[in-house]
């Protein structure tokens, strides 16, 4: 084991390149630890790989080394809970992937994070209610049908008048 230890290392020493790869293969397991770079040498994303196939948690970064995105893959699919970040590290969106779609529930955000959105998402789509807040109030509900708005209200009361059975948590 101490053998394949060194012989990894100085594989990596001698031809290391945009890819390294850290295999628990010397644990006796096919999972390993995979590191991606951008060609000026700052970290692209780094995570778990199985076969080739990214599994559980991935970080990707923006160039300048912040992270872009974080999340969990399964089968090289982005599955479970999202978080979307720009370059200055606020939070853009953040959300639900079943096998790569945008499900469920989606929050959107602004720069200055001073308003935000809600969306219900299925297999990608805009599908079922959308809520619209502007300094943390909400101003506007919505409703969509395969990405296409059917419905708006611009108040909450006409919201539930229209909805009485509609849950929006």
């Amino acid at each position: 084991m101490q053998l394949k230890i060194s012989i990894l290392l100085l594989h990596i020493f001698l031809f290391g390149n945009s890819h390294h790869v850290f295999s628990s293969e010397i644990l006796g397991t096919e999972k390993m630890y995979a590191k991606e770079y951008f060609a000026n040498g700052n970290l692209k994303a780094e995570g778990w790989k199985s076969m080739d196939t990214k599994t559980d948690f991935w970080v990707f970064y923006h160039e300048n080394g912040k992270v872009a995105s974080k999340g969990h893959f399964r089968s090289n699919q982005r599955d479970g809970y999202w978080y979307f970040y720009d370059e200055s590290s606020n939070v853009l969106k953040e959300g639900h992937f079943e096998n790569g779609s945008a499900e469920n529930w989606w929050i959107f955000y602004d720069i200055a994070n001073q308003s935000k959105s809600k969306f219900q998402y299925k297999d990608n789509k805009k599908n079922g209610f959308a809520l619209l807040y502007k300094n943390r109030k909400l101003v506007k509900a919505q409703e969509y049908l395969n990405n296409k708005k059917t419905g708006e209200w611009t108040s909450i009361l006409a919201f539930k008048l229209d909805n009485p059975n509609v849950s929006l948590r």
